[in-house]
């Protein structure tokens, strides 16, 4: 099992070299990400014109596992509405979260305003 969920910022710092790579990159390999946040992470980089197929595709091939989003993390994500309305959060936000919840992982994110949340799984700000 994965110590490790990463939300598509930390990908995408991983992807831009950005402050806090160095911290995903130390995970990388015990590390998974669930599709909503890989379909984030595709949707930014389509955002920019460039489809980082390539440089994603190395990511992809150390992480340990694309985790598929099942009902378990639906009913979890649907859940943290209501403690996180008022931060503002996304769906795709609580889909990463409730993946670190089912797994039991520390999520690693760029999101700041995750730490303010009483959450049952650990969140590990990259910067």
């Amino acid at each position: 099992m994965s110590k490790y969920v990463l939300d598509a910022s930390a990908v995408l710092a991983l992807l831009d070299a950005e402050p806090g790579a160095d911290k995903v990159a130390a995970v990388l390999m015990d590390a998974v990400i669930g599709t909503v946040n890989l379909a984030e992470v595709h949707t930014k980089l389509a955002e920019r014109g460039q489809s980082g197929r390539q440089a994603l595709a190395q990511i992809l091939s150390v992480l340990e596992e694309v985790v598929p989003f099942t009902e378990e993390h639906a009913a979890i994500t649907g859940s943290l509405r209501a403690s996180t309305i008022h931060l503002g959060l996304s769906l795709g936000d609580r889909a990463c979260l409730a993946l670190g919840i089912a797994l039991d992982a520390e999520v690693y994110t760029a999101e700041r305003l995750w730490t303010q949340l009483q959450l049952p799984c650990s969140v590990y700000l990259i910067r």
